[in-house]
């Protein structure tokens, strides 16, 4: 279903008007996920997070694409400056002049070497104001290359690391979805076992109630002893302040829930629990199988790794020799007049090479190539921890998951069970045939299943959603997690 399709039919009930007190809202687990999904801060998050991953990824491939730009610097120099004449001697000569040029170049790096190729025109023009003359310079195309020679290529490196980025920020956005769905379960049963409190102690407040009027009449004619009829007057204040207490806990696990929702106004929230759990296992190695293919946390694991060899790649560029090589060929002319400065031009060339050989850096350079090894040692030594830590834990959650649906039938049974106890206890006392402490001990087991009944269905769901973030798998329909990226750049 259409996120925003059900976003919409979860308000259309009371978003229509303004009113003093809205609406009571029910939700289901399915609802609540979907708002979750769709507008609690953990998943605003996500979004903007892979919003920056997405576009740092975009730059990083634009440094592998031609490059055109457009420079120019103009400049205006009316002063007197100290100049070296043809014969020697310096003169501080008067200049009034004013200099334009504009460039145009194309570039193209080279990721396998790390250089940079570009092409380019130029046109210079010099207006000398006080000698009233203008003159160009022309430079009609120039091919170059410079590259730094043993050095640490950026390039190269980032081509292998930046694509495994990307795929783990995709990864994580799903992930982090699966995960909010569990912080979402895990408040929608709050606020269900909080509900379940208060109706339980609603009920039992009654009874106690009731009990404790019957016990006054059976204690005046003489049928049960005053201690009998105190301990039903203390089960009755019991249950009173059980049922203030409930009705604390199910306001602030409502104000939890709604707040976590991204719901602003004060809407009473009630959920609905649907005893109904899906059926089906999940075979192991195929869950550890779609974990190391799909889980955010493998991607993690490779880019460490290779973060790690890119480190001490730049540890060693860095303590060696290191040359550079700059490479130009070319046409330029001059002219009086800017048509001219394009005629019969002259080829030229230019080649520079710059060498740096530590002699001595007292071992500075050595301890930095340790350092970055014994660095990628030890990530090596906790991604293989973690690796194995990663299936321990998807096998953990696999035979765990297979064994909560049958718990929950068991503890769908033992609450209707204790539920039924319950009422025989009470018609047998009001009978004269059971005790107070027979009794008690039914309304505390009764309590107790529900309890344990709503913890195991719980449970259930956070393993589900929990082994579903794990692997980017919805076993329930055999299909992989994924999310429309276009519309989260959109």
């Amino acid at each position: 279903m259409n996120v925003k399709i059900l976003f919409l039919s979860i308000y259309a009930g009371w978003a229509i008007g303004l009113s003093a007190q809205p609406a009571p809202m029910e939700l289901t687990l399915e609802q609540t996920i979907a708002l979750a999904k769709h507008q609690s801060p953990d998943a605003q998050t996500a979004r903007h997070s892979f919003r920056s991953e997405y576009w740092n990824y975009k730059y990083y491939k634009a440094n592998y694409l031609p490059t055109l730009s457009l420079t120019s610097n103009p400049y205006l120099d009316r002063a007197i400056n100290k100049i070296t004449m043809s014969d020697g001697s310096v003169n501080f000569v008067e200049q009034n002049l004013l200099n334009t040029d504009l460039t145009l170049s194309l570039t193209q790096n080279v990721s396998w070497t790390g250089g940079t190729f570009f092409l380019e025109t130029s046109a210079q023009r010099m207006d000398l104001f006080s000698k009233r003359t203008t003159s160009w310079q022309t430079s009609p195309v120039n091919l170059g290359y410079r590259q730094s020679l043993f050095g640490y290529n950026s390039l190269k490196w980032n081509r292998r690391i930046e694509p495994i980025r990307y795929l783990e920020a995709r990864k994580t956005y799903v992930e982090t979805l699966e995960l909010v769905a569990v912080k979402a379960t895990k408040r929608f049963f709050d606020l269900a076992n909080a509900q379940s409190n208060y109706q339980t102690a609603t009920i039992n407040y009654a009874h106690a109630d009731t009990l404790y009027h019957y016990a006054q009449g059976r204690y005046n004619i003489g049928t049960i002893t005053e201690n009998e009829m105190l301990q039903l007057e203390l089960n009755k204040l019991t249950e009173e302040t059980n049922c203030m207490n409930a009705g604390i806990e199910v306001d602030n696990c409502m104000q939890a829930l709604r707040s976590y929702l991204g719901i602003q106004d004060d809407a009473e929230l009630t959920v609905k629990v649907n005893d109904c759990v899906p059926h089906f296992q999940v075979v192991l190695t195929e869950a550890l199988l779609l974990a190391n293919e799909n889980s955010p946390e493998i991607q993690n694991m490779k880019r460490r790794k290779l973060e790690s060899e890119s480190s001490v790649a730049q540890a060693r560029a860095n303590a060696g020799l290191k040359a550079d090589v700059y490479l130009r060929f070319g046409l330029t002319q001059t002219a009086g007049k800017l048509s001219d400065a394009y005629q019969r031009p002259l080829d030229q060339q230019y080649i520079r090479l710059g060498i740096s050989l530590p002699i001595l850096d007292w071992g500075r350079g050595k301890g930095q190539v340790r350092v970055a090894r014994s660095k990628r040692d030890l990530v090596y030594t906790q991604v293989e921890q973690n690796r194995t830590d990663f299936e321990l834990n998807i096998r953990k959650l696999v035979k765990q998951f297979n064994l909560q649906a049958q718990r929950v039938r068991i503890a769908a049974r033992t609450d209707e069970t204790a539920l039924r106890r319950n009422d025989v206890a009470r018609r047998l006392y009001l009978l004269g045939k059971s005790t107070i402490l027979d009794l008690n001990a039914s309304i505390s087991e009764k309590d107790a299943a529900r309890h344990a009944y709503l913890a195991t269905l719980y449970n259930y769901w956070s393993l589900y959603y929990t082994l579903r973030s794990l692997t980017l798998f919805d076993f329930e329909t055999n299909t992989a997690l994924t999310e429309n990226e276009q519309l989260l750049i959109d």
